[in-house]
């Protein structure tokens, strides 16, 4: 049997007890009685590249370096090649500003779509598109059991989903030890801090899985590809384009991962089943909560 990890075995764990990220809010349960929750706290986070705002982000407010870096990498907007001069938090006025060597090519392209029509999504879409022209991905082997062990440790590990719930969650891997585990009300708030860590450390990526909570969608396919990492597992669901995009990059993707069952529609050839499932036992059904991908 698999033993659960403890939060000292991560490099960085949820942090539930944190009184920053929540806060109890008093209302009445079904019944008509008094009722007193803790609920996840949001925060405006708008980040910087150099002179030009990128955006406002809606975040529970912790590692927001990570978050800043991770986000611009993830778009595409800072390449491997750019050199980071700084990265500077501002609490009070609730900003961080990434400081590059030089300019970067992205600056000026933003600029010009925000001038000349106002909106820069089609552009940061479009490039974090063009990131993957080319990219194949290491062909990396996954074993069943890894996926067994790691459900079991992170669905185990406290966090501020079993406290307050609300939120999402994304954990970086290493065979069958989850490593950094983040949570955002975003999901892909919780992808870019991880980003973002492993930008700040220089942590290679050819030999990680991502864990996330959250559905399986082309974002998310994207993000992970971006970031060089072979594997992408799910408690929740696909989209068929986040399916197509994982194939044509070679990304093994695997979700419905609840107890024992699965589903790979990507990469396959790339699983060992080393685990029988027949010794893992279903995942029990909740009356309470859905998870917090659902």
């Amino acid at each position: 049997m698999v033993n659960p990890a403890h939060s000292s075995d991560f490099l960085i764990a949820p942090d539930p007890e944190d009184l920053r990220l929540t806060r109890r809010v008093d209302g009445i349960d079904h019944t008509g009685k008094a009722a007193s929750i803790r609920v996840v706290e949001e925060r405006p986070l708008t980040i910087f590249l150099n002179s030009q705002e990128i955006v406002t982000a809606m975040t529970i407010g912790d590692y927001p370096k990570y978050l800043a870096l991770g986000f611009l990498r993830n778009q595409g907007m800072l390449s491997a090649d750019d050199r980071i001069r700084g990265v500077e938090y501002d609490a009070e006025l609730e900003t961080v500003v990434v400081r590059t060597e030089i300019q970067t090519d992205f600056e000026e392209k933003l600029k010009k779509k925000t001038r000349t029509s106002g909106c820069a999504v089609g552009t940061v879409f479009g490039d974090m598109m063009e990131g993957l022209d080319g990219l194949t991905l290491p062909r990396a082997e996954v074993r069943t059991s890894w996926l067994y062990a790691l459900q079991r440790a992170i669905n185990t590990t406290p966090s501020l989903y079993l406290e307050a719930g609300a939120i999402h969650g994304t954990v970086l891997c290493q065979m069958d030890q989850p490593l950094v585990y983040m949570e955002d009300v975003g999901r892909h708030n919780a992808v870019d801090k991880i980003a973002g860590w492993m930008m700040s450390e220089n942590i290679p990526a050819a030999d990680k899985i991502l864990y996330t909570t959250g559905r399986l969608t082309s974002e998310m396919v994207i993000k992970t590809a971006m970031m060089g990492i072979p594997a992408l597992a799910s408690r929740s669901g696909f989209t068929a384009w986040g399916v197509e995009i994982a194939n044509s990059v070679g990304l093994t993707l695997i979700g419905r991962m609840r107890g024992k069952r699965f589903v790979c529609l990507s990469g396959a050839d790339r699983l060992i089943w080393d685990a029988d499932p027949d010794s893992i036992a279903d995942e029990a059904r909740k009356s309470g909560r859905k998870g917090a991908g659902e």
